[in-house]
């Protein structure tokens, strides 16, 4: 099914500017999508500090010498990253066979139902449908994850050509490594970004176009040239957050040069402070997001209604 020859014309982020002032206008909106994110990140990422008190304990038990790695000496350094890399694996494995999946679950469950009510925020008199939307999401996380195991097989790969399998006499690179994972993590980035709207999109159909679960990703791959719309807003707010990321890593050393007067509890809240504000603004992003889809959607679909 084609798109209206009106709508083939308008730029995907011609109108991006606009929807996010409109969505800052409407702090309901964004509260919504704040409170249910928060809800499960917050016991979300208590469950992994204390994974990762667990792994660190397992890591210092088996004295590997972290303490003394030194991007100085790469060749020590190399020996200490293979050793506590084999330390942690079976203990990391044992906690990613229940934590994995009840993160996943949960994440479905708590987007599905949040997602529900901003959905129905930005699309008024449309029905509650959360049980869709809870599978889609189940589905995206799945998603995601396989390409987070994606990105880490080729991490592997790297860390294998350029620190720990190396012919006999080669020294190992960890800036040619850095280069690498700084590389595959960009990619994989634009990569998601590039299609990850299709299931995006499919929740949006559920409740714009009142689709069964099916029909609406079934649908969302096929969107004539709304497609290339859709990905560009995708694209352009992956990359806001790419800006993002690069921007809290930059407030979060500015204490760095002064740390003999702001040090301990002061510079923890800092980062604490920047953390707060990355989290909230990726959020908001992800709201503007949400609004354009179900603005080309409802576009799409009133001027199908006058042809």
């Amino acid at each position: 099914m084609g798109t209206p020859p009106e709508l083939k014309h308008v730029h995907g982020t011609q109108s991006l500017l606009q929807t996010q002032a409109q969505c800052w206008r409407r702090p309901r909106l964004i509260a919504r999508e704040l409170a249910w994110r928060w809800l499960f990140g917050i016991p979300a990422l208590l469950l992994l500090s204390v994974c990762a008190r667990r792994l660190l304990t397992v890591l210092f038990a088996a004295h590997t010498g972290i303490e003394e790695f030194s991007l100085q000496q790469p060749v020590i350094a190399a020996q200490i990253v293979r050793a506590s890399y084999h330390a942690i694996l079976p203990a990391a494995l044992e906690l990613a066979r229940w934590a994995a999946p009840l993160l996943m679950v949960g994440w479905a469950i708590a987007s599905g139902i949040g997602r529900a009510f901003v959905l129905r925020a930005l699309a008024p008199g449309s029905r509650f449908r959360t049980v869709s939307l809870c599978l889609l999401q189940l589905l995206r996380v799945c998603a995601l994850t396989l390409t987070w195991l994606a990105w880490f097989v080729m991490v592997r790969w790297a860390a294998a050509r350029t620190i720990t399998h190396l012919p006999p006499g080669a020294e190992p690179s960890l800036v040619a490594f850095a280069a690498w994972l700084i590389c595959l993590s960009i990619s994989s980035f634009i990569v998601w970004a590039l299609w990850s709207w299709i299931l995006s999109i499919a929740g949006v159909l559920v409740i714009v176009d009142n689709r069964s679960l099916p029909s609406a990703v079934a649908g969302s791959a096929r969107l004539g040239s709304l497609a290339m719309q859709l990905m560009e807003v995708n694209l352009v707010l992956g990359i806001v957050k790419l800006a993002l990321i690069v921007l809290a890593m930059v407030f979060s050393a500015i204490p760095l040069p002064f740390e003999v007067q702001m040090s301990g509890n002061a510079l923890y809240l800092w980062w604490a402070a920047v953390g707060v504000w990355y989290l909230a603004a990726s959020d908001f992003f992800q709201v503007a997001r949400l609004a354009a889809f179900v603005e080309f959607c409802q576009c799409r679909q009133k001027l199908r209604g006058n042809m």
